[in-house]
């Protein structure tokens, strides 16, 4: 006997009937200013995602040789990705398509939150070996 798998609402995930999309207008107002703002701001922090990922290579790479410099330019990176993501959570559509809007910015939250205590361990770091 086959279980009939029902859909689930795009923004909470709870589940909903075949020929809708979201569960409620809440949900489906929330998911339209989510795309929106995805919209506005994608570009933006592709940019600054690139640079700050090629700062922290090339902060790792003088870290060899100059601790304090390269200790910085890995924490300021780190520290403006964890603000990035904390204020625009805007999750891969991967993690949309799996965990549904909702609890996909939650995840990306919560490692915005733990790559803004990673930087700032670092900044400490790099400030205790100046």
């Amino acid at each position: 006997m086959k279980v009939k798998q029902l859909k689930k609402c795009g923004y909470c995930a709870k589940e909903i009937s075949y020929h809708e999309m979201y569960c409620c207008d809440e949900c489906q107002n929330s998911a339209n200013k989510f795309y929106e703002t995805r919209d506005k701001v994608t570009t933006l922090m592709s940019v600054i995602n690139g640079i700050s990922v090629m700062s922290i290579g090339i902060g790792l790479f003088i870290f060899s040789f100059f601790r304090e410099i390269g200790a910085f330019m890995v924490a300021i990176p780190l520290v403006i990705l964890g603000i990035l993501y904390i204020l625009f959570p805007i999750p891969a559509d991967v993690m949309i398509e799996k965990n549904k809007i909702e609890k996909a910015q939650k995840t990306t939250r919560y490692i915005g939150i733990a790559l803004l205590i990673l930087g700032i361990i670092a900044t400490i770091f790099a400030i205790i070996t100046i």
